[in-house]
């Protein structure tokens, strides 16, 4: 099985380049997906002919591609936050290349073409989790839970130790490989931790995995804000359908807390750090990955 969107998708072929079109050293073959900042393709080297992925910076609310292939601010006002993004998507690309760690996708190249920046990363083989739960549509088990979770926490944790958050933690960003090993895609929302500085162009939020910090605009982030997306994400593997999103719940909390919704069907300490995880107290939840992996590996 082909790796899947790396983010939300979006149709409009004006988000993306045409099969065929030659970018420095790679041809594109298809699209594979597109959201909120970036189009992401299926790609092959000319040198060896070998598969890639592409993920190139065109974030659809400050720019648009011309005619020419060229990414450009929609208007005088949108092009200081189109290059502060740019400059940022640079950044985090060169950070990227270095971190290497079995359960993030790695970075092998970056480069400045069309006015724009491009990212350059393995195509993998696997199964989006979100797919995967939407077709199984029944809850993982626990021997599921402790082969993935545990892994792609311990990626994260490298991660945050980068000085990086991901902010963008959810079952379509989580490639399943052969064997269950998680493989977290898609950093077109990390962002340094900690962080100084104006909020981040085209904020990203993802209704039932963002905690409700990502919705505040003075709210401060931190490891605990990917702990509370790992916590719904683990959630929707019992449920079979996202959790309730964080603006909901905090006018009216309706999620019936884990120890009581499959009490007996799950190890206690399971149910319990998914619950601490998906605390609308962020003080309340595991602080770090280290905490929640802790939590996760408690008999």
């Amino acid at each position: 099985m082909n790796q899947a969107s790396f983010e939300n998708d979006d149709t409009s072929p004006w988000y993306f380049l045409k099969p065929g079109t030659q970018i420095e050293e790679y041809v594109i073959e298809r699209s594979l997906g597109g959201g909120g900042f970036s189009s992401v393709y299926l790609a092959r080297q000319f040198s060896d002919q070998k598969q890639v992925v592409l993920k190139e910076y065109l974030p659809r609310r400050l720019a648009h591609r011309t005619w020419g292939n060229l990414v450009i601010p929609n208007s005088d006002q949108t092009r200081p936050r189109f290059l502060l993004g740019r400059k940022r998507f640079l950044e985090e690309a060169m950070v990227l290349t270095k971190i290497r760690h079995s359960s993030i996708v790695e970075v092998l190249n970056f480069f400045e073409a069309n006015a724009t920046i491009y990212l350059v990363m393995p195509y993998e083989y696997g199964k989006i989790l979100g797919d995967y739960l939407k077709e199984k549509n029944a809850p993982m088990s626990e021997t599921f839970l402790r082969r993935v979770f545990p892994p792609l926490l311990e990626g994260i944790k490298c991660i945050h130790d980068k000085g990086y958050l991901h902010l963008d933690i959810k079952p379509h960003n989580i490639l399943i490989r052969q064997g269950g090993e998680p493989l977290l895609l898609d950093f077109g929302a990390v962002q340094p931790y900690p962080y100084i500085g104006p909020p981040k162009p085209g904020k990203v939020s993802s209704p039932g995995f963002s905690p409700i910090e990502q919705y505040q605009d003075h709210a401060s982030l931190g490891p605990w804000s990917d702990i509370y997306a790992v916590g719904a994400t683990m959630r929707m593997c019992l449920d079979c359908k996202p959790p309730p999103p964080a603006l909901s719940r905090a006018q009216k909390d309706t999620l019936t807390p884990a120890v009581k919704s499959f009490r007996n069907k799950y190890s206690l300490s399971i149910l319990e750090a998914i619950d601490a995880a998906m605390s609308m107290d962020s003080n309340a939840r595991p602080q770090s990955a280290q905490e929640m992996i802790s939590a996760l590996s408690t008999p």
